[in-house]
């Protein structure tokens, strides 16, 4: 018995051995197992994954950020905005060097401080500095904090100015510094009308609510709808040296560049899904002797699939135009004999109307490629509110007021396509082309038999403005831009009356291959730009 029960506790040694044994080899083959999947983890994480890619939005991103390219995509840069509670200070700087064939000298003033669109008083050269070529230079500051359960309180405020001379955006000083000189075109430089006139907040200053669900209410100084659209369709995105409809304000102001941002507004804007919908009020500074009057403007748009577009339409009273010749000495001094106080931004002179505009902007984003296209028509009458001379416009006065410049309709249109391409994750290039025309809007026999002869005899003829233009942008280091272009503007018929460049023969004594009623010149630019 003693033998058997020995035998019997030898045999069950060996298996619970054996069993051991085995545990301890598949344990050591788990642990080696278990160390291989978290070095491969942290390998993984390190990396961009293709579960990422779906949650960006192709409408709103880059055309570099779109899923193809999410494997080689660099990773998400450290948010490093200037903000404190909810307030952040924003801003860009904006400057370079550039050449136009017909050009005139640096304003010191003017949001557009270079003649990039040529003007009448360019005849001769010009070489030296430019500045916003890309963008306005401005420093803001803006706020978003939570005053209740899904609803927030914000506000925008923001200054732009001419980062050469480091003077506040004012387009109307930038004509009357060149008042008395109204005969002399040589001895002018450039100026530009403008919606920015000396404001210590020019580009913006209003506040308000904002839902998520129930969409945005603000009041105060704001963009018009038509130039919230105008940026957003431009392959340009609005850039002053290389975009007709950023240069020229006519567009974003509905006829009128001083529309472009309005005082005394009152904006609703709220999405529901894929569609977006926007209304806007100005108000008129409650003195019939002040210009422009009310305005109305209504947005709808929708995106879908990389595809956006929206279609904007407004009305705009006593709008003033064509504020773009300085007075002569004459004129000036009959000002001041008739006891006119300068204002702020001097004495100037403009025709009045009431103004109907409607824009179509759309873009497609497919892979690294972008396709831009817009439309604009736009309607200009006389007023049904004349305006008397000492009628006050932001700050400047009109001395010299023409209510009866579209004794028949005035009708401009617009038309432009452009295409951006994202080279590289930091290297854009695009180009883009812009037609605006005008029809034959003369009251008389005499004026219409002019034109019909040479129609640059008149403002009044028809006649267009076109620039074609491209640009590579190239984002170097983070906040900062290097960027560099060529833009080719040309004026025709109606637009170039008065233009020095336009005569038989201009400053340079050479004679115009164009011929007499269109003037033309190149301008290429390239610039620096920080942005924070």
């Amino acid at each position: 018995m003693f033998a058997f029960a020995a035998a019997g506790h030898a045999d069950e040694l060996s298996d619970i051995q054996a069993q051991s044994k085995q545990l301890r080899e598949q344990n050591q083959a788990l642990m080696k197992r278990l160390s291989d999947l978290e070095k491969r983890q942290e390998k993984l994480e390190k990396q961009p994954t293709q579960a990422a890619a779906p949650r960006i939005n192709p409408t709103d991103a880059m055309a570099a950020d779109l899923p193809y390219k999410a494997y080689v995509k660099a990773p998400a840069p450290v948010n490093d905005d200037i903000c404190w509670k909810g307030v952040c200070v924003y801003g860009a700087f904006d400057m370079g060097v550039g050449y136009q064939q017909h050009g005139s000298g640096y304003s010191p003033y003017s949001a557009n401080p270079n003649a990039y669109l040529i003007q009448k008083q360019n005849a001769g050269s010009y070489f030296g500095v430019t500045g916003n070529g890309m963008s306005v230079s401005f420093v803001g500051i803006r706020g978003k904090q939570e005053i209740a359960d899904g609803l927030y309180g914000v506000f925008n405020l923001q200054a732009a100015f001419n980062p050469a001379s480091g003077m506040g955006d004012n387009g109307l000083s930038s004509i009357t510094q060149n008042n008395g000189l109204g005969g002399n075109l040589s001895a002018q430089n450039a100026f530009g009308d403008s919606s920015r006139n000396g404001q210590m907040f020019a580009t913006a200053a209003y506040f308000g609510i904002d839902s998520p669900t129930y969409g945005a209410f603000t009041m105060g100084r704001q963009s018009a709808l038509l130039r919230d659209g105008t940026i957003n369709y431009d392959p340009l995105g609005g850039a002053q040296a290389f975009s007709l409809i950023g240069t020229s304000g006519t567009n974003a102001g509905g006829g009128s560049t001083e529309n472009s941002i309005l005082d005394n507004t009152y904006k609703y804007a709220v999405g529901i899904g894929p569609v977006r919908l926007a209304a806007m009020i100005g108000a008129r500074n409650g003195s019939n002797g002040s210009a422009p009057g009310n305005s109305y403007f209504g947005d709808v748009g929708f995106d879908y699939m990389g595809f956006s577009v929206d279609f904007t339409g407004g009305k705009i009273f006593d709008s003033v135009g064509t504020v773009t010749t300085p007075l002569t000495s004459a004129q000036m001094n009959t000002a001041y004999a008739a006891g006119f106080s300068t204002g702020s931004n001097g004495f100037i002179s403009g025709t009045v109307s009431d103004n109907t505009v409607f824009q179509v902007g759309a873009k497609y984003t497919i892979g690294p490629w972008k396709f831009y296209g817009g439309y604009e028509y736009i309607r200009l009458e006389n007023p049904n509110n004349p305006l008397a001379p000492g009628a006050i416009e932001q700050g400047a006065v009109l001395v010299l007021t023409n209510n009866t410049n579209f004794n028949v309709a005035k009708i401009a249109q617009t038309g432009w396509v452009g295409v951006k391409y994202a080279i590289t994750r930091d290297l854009d290039v695009a180009g883009g082309a812009y037609h605006l025309w005008q029809n034959n809007f003369t009251s008389t026999a005499a004026t219409a038999q002019a034109c019909a002869v040479n129609t640059n005899q008149s403002a009044q003829c028809n006649g267009a403005q076109d620039m074609v233009s491209v640009l590579l942008d190239w984002r170097f280091a983070k906040h900062v831009d290097l960027y560099g272009g060529l833009a080719w503007a040309r004026v025709s018929g109606g637009f170039s009356n008065g233009y020095a460049a336009a005569a038989t023969n201009n400053s340079n004594t050479a004679t115009n291959p164009l011929g007499p009623n269109k003037a033309s010149s190149y301008n290429p630019t390239v610039g620096l730009r920080y942005q924070f």
